[in-house]
């Protein structure tokens, strides 16, 4: 388990086309039998689209938090990784056990592999950053495979795997979201279940701001995760910022279960590991932690205003990432152009803020 970081450019893997083999394994959680249903729809959408859809060994069972034992997950990962004629790894989704993975995998055997595209969220951002961060892959933070039914008729859902069939050089333009969804549905009684979006979609700058632009490369994914590996080898945040400082560095962040103080601890956590040092801007999404009941409890977006909202740089919080869907992909190491404006009208001249995230892969 060499230790690297790495120090060159950013490199993309080749884009997925018809015929593409995708992976999907689960280095987390696995799926349970009730669950698979649902799995099989996801896996045929892919093949819809022409892909050729590879199930790793460890997915279709969930035992103790995860899809197997932890040396079996990493082994199976990393294989997959190492293949030539793989070219994509996607997950059913993320869990709380990956962590287990990162010393277990040969980080110098990978150096020396052909990028794959990886996308997810959750308990993927633990090891898909680390493979930003110390070899240097452009990764795709964006829904997981179970997000993926057919039928999911959102533009960002449906767009999501749009980046990882662009070439390097080509840019991924992406607007937010009308509406978002505010609770889950079962998906072992309703397998083809889609997105419900009924709530307006709301950025907002935590300065108070009307509008923001900012310009920068793109690192981060889940906030209760990466929390617990930020400035760790796998995860020298400080590293990227100051090899990318001419150019600007964005950190997006996105909050599963934190209560408001956990969110105060993980601030302090990253500033400490240098996350929060000369940054461009930060990005924020929807939190899907539950408020705290009582009146005298510190609420979610005072913590976030008393934390985030100290920084020098914009901060744009309720973005379209992460456990409140929909959400955009966003992809580690690409270069990107942050616009929002509080003052755009929608189609029937009502209040709308307007923001939009536009991603270069060089």
């Amino acid at each position: 388990m060499s230790a690297l970081p790495y120090h060159g450019p950013i490199r993309y893997p080749r884009p997925l086309a018809p015929g593409s083999r995708i992976v999907v394994t689960a280095p987390s959680s696995g799926v349970q039998p009730g669950l698979h249903a649902r799995l099989d729809l996801c896996l045929a959408d892919l093949r819809s689209r022409g892909f050729e859809v590879e199930e790793g060994r460890c997915l279709r069972d969930e035992r103790q938090g995860a899809s197997a034992p932890a040396d079996e997950r990493a082994d199976e990962l990393e294989r997959a990784l190492m293949r030539d004629d793989v070219d994509a790894v996607i997950p059913p989704w993320g869990g709380e056990r990956a962590v287990e993975l990162l010393d277990r995998l040969d980080w110098g055997a990978l150096a020396r592999a052909r990028p794959k595209w990886v996308l997810g969220y959750s308990d993927t951002s633990t090891w898909m950053l680390a493979l930003t961060l110390r070899l240097g892959w452009a990764t795709a933070h964006g829904p997981c495979l179970m997000d993926l039914v057919p039928g999911q008729d959102d533009p960002l859902t449906r767009a999501a795997l749009k980046g990882l069939q662009l070439p390097a050089g080509h840019a991924l333009r992406q607007r937010q979201s009308r509406a978002w969804q505010k609770g889950w549905s079962d998906f072992a009684t309703v397998p083809s279940g889609t997105y419900a979006l009924t709530e307006p979609t709301r950025w907002r700058s935590l300065h108070g701001r009307a509008r923001e632009a900012f310009d920068g490369r793109l690192f981060g994914g889940c906030l209760d995760t990466l929390v617990h590996v930020a400035g760790s080898v796998h995860a020298d945040g400080a590293a990227f910022i100051e090899r990318h400082r001419t150019e600007g560095v964005i950190l997006y962040l996105e909050n599963a279960e934190g209560s408001p103080g956990d969110v105060v601890r993980a601030f302090h956590r990253l500033r400490w590991a240098g996350w929060l040092d000369g940054l461009a801007g930060v990005l924020l999404g929807r939190s899907a932690a539950p408020e705290p009941a009582g009146a005298h409890e510190l609420q979610h977006d005072d913590a976030l205003r008393q934390t985030f909202g100290t920084l020098p740089c914009p901060v744009l919080a309720d973005v379209d990432i992460g456990h409140v869907p929909p959400q955009m992909v966003l992809v580690n190491g690409a270069h990107a152009q942050v616009r929002w404006s509080a003052e755009v009208a929608d189609v029937e001249g009502r209040p709308w803020g307007g923001g939009d995230v536009t991603q270069r892969f060089d």
